[in-house]
């Protein structure tokens, strides 16, 4: 069964998701997972693959936008369905894919804009109302 993490920011800094989607791509390369960025749209997924580059000088995180034949430990998609990835899926979109219960983890990323809490309560309910597994992990700020 897929576990859900709600990871909630304590800010209302637009850019805190970004960044918050770093650290955990970051976080999770280096555990050796593989992981699918579901962005809000193909301009944020150009922004985040922009920053996968340059956002820590010492770091190299293999990364690449999807595509039919990616095969990069991370990928970076906007609407598309994710291709030979089911491990982590990291959801920067304010609704729940269709697709989440082929991964074993799903981080769904928050921060205190009122559109994305509300968004946080109806994907709340929809994976309790499932059964997945749900985690909370609140975070000062990023």
């Amino acid at each position: 069964m897929t576990r859900v993490g709600f990871y909630i920011v304590e800010n209302t800094d637009a850019e805190s998701r970004t960044r918050l989607a770093l650290r955990l791509t970051e976080k999770a390369h280096k555990r050796g997972h593989r992981i699918f960025i579901h962005s809000e749209n193909e301009q944020q997924a150009r922004q985040l693959d922009e920053l996968l580059w340059t956002f820590r000088p010492a770091s190299f995180l293999p990364h690449a936008l999807c595509s039919d034949n990616a095969t990069e430990q991370i990928c970076i998609g906007w609407g598309q369905e994710p291709q030979g990835h089911d491990d982590l899926l990291i959801n920067l979109q304010t609704s729940v894919p269709d697709f989440i219960g082929r991964f074993q983890r799903v981080a769904e990323l928050v921060n205190q804009e009122p559109a994305r809490l509300e968004a946080l309560r109806h994907s709340w309910r929809h994976y309790r109302e499932r059964g997945y597994a749900l985690e909370e992990h609140r975070l000062p700020s990023v």
